[in-house]
């Protein structure tokens, strides 16, 4: 009956939720000798371990999860090991299944890890980063475990990630909403000597993202001005990035359909001028050269140069 069956998987659950406990209390236990326990703690017992990891319930993928920490932090001998079975799961689920209910619990435990390594990264670690991490924003079920993948190239980031690889990834095969939003999560935690090496290819995918006739992420790239640090750094390196966005600026804001996004790119311009005037005038002079069309976008380039401008004077003097 239905109700047997529930009561069965009821008492099953109460069961395991014993025996994590039990088994958690042994790990953490003063008297815990890792030198004794490593004769049954092994690479079988690991591997077995994160099996359970594919748990359809969020209760006991939570206990496996705590469990793996306290393994991993005192067996020593069998890091390596752990590092590459979870390797062996992302590219499992990537590249064959698409499906294993554990990833966000194992990318949790992988910040914890991550957040460790020392420097200079090993090359098994760059590896890791590149042909697992980076991939893992292919998945069909990305949005389940966005958040920790995100938290994870948060921190790999300041450990030199090589940022380009997240940015070849091709664009029908990331969402851009999510994409813009981690790029943001990373941009506010990188030094600026990392920026100076990946803003040309950076913005060149912004820039991208502007000209997308999908309103949401034409507006989630021109958000990234409202950013005070991230604002700081395209002022500080002004003289690259405002001739690598002021070209599709320019037509966006003359063809884009949607006024809000117009705003904003008004917005763009008129920080871009503030920052560098000079820079901006020759750019808005070779512009108009570099189309050599006939009167009226000459007309449309000094109607735009003027508005900011009028609207620069007038944040001025209020």
């Amino acid at each position: 009956p239905p109700s047997l069956s529930l009561t069965h998987s009821l008492s099953l659950s109460v069961s395991l939720q014993l025996v994590y406990e039990f088994f958690l209390r042994f790990l953490e236990s003063p008297d815990f000798q890792p030198t004794i326990a490593k004769r049954y703690i092994d690479q079988k017992f690991v591997f077995q371990l994160l099996e359970l990891f594919d748990s359809e319930d969020p209760r006991e993928r939570d206990f496996l999860k705590t469990v793996l920490h306290r393994v991993y932090g005192k067996f020593l001998g069998l890091r390596a090991f752990i590092r590459k079975q979870i390797n062996n799961i992302f590219l499992w689920f990537i590249y064959e299944s698409d499906h294993f209910s554990g990833v966000a619990e194992l990318l949790e435990i992988l910040g914890s890890i991550i957040n460790g390594f020392a420097l200079p990264l090993k090359a098994e670690h760059k590896q890791f980063l590149i042909r697992v991490l980076i991939p893992l924003h292919t998945a069909r079920i990305l949005a389940l475990f966005h958040v920790g993948l995100c938290l994870v190239l948060r921190l790999s980031v300041s450990l030199s990630l090589t940022f380009s690889h997240f940015l070849s990834l091709p664009p029908s095969l990331r969402p851009q909403v999510m994409f813009l939003g981690e790029l943001e999560e990373i941009l506010d935690v990188i030094e600026p000597s990392q920026f100076v090496r990946i803003q040309e290819s950076l913005f060149k995918q912004i820039a991208k993202c502007i000209t997308s006739p999908h309103f949401q992420v034409a507006e989630r790239a021109l958000y990234f001005w409202n950013n005070e640090y991230i604002l700081s750094l395209i002022e500080e390196n002004c003289y690259v990035l405002l001739p690598i966005m002021f070209g599709t600026l320019y037509r966006v804001s003359k063809e884009h359909w949607n006024q809000t996004i117009v705003s904003l790119i008004y917005n763009v311009l008129k920080t871009f001028m503030e920052m560098n005037s000079g820079l901006f005038d020759e750019l808005t002079a070779s512009y108009k050269v570099e189309r050599q069309r006939p009167g009226p976008l000459t007309c449309e380039v000094r109607a735009v140069t003027a508005k900011l401008r009028d609207s620069a004077l007038t944040s001025a003097i209020s």
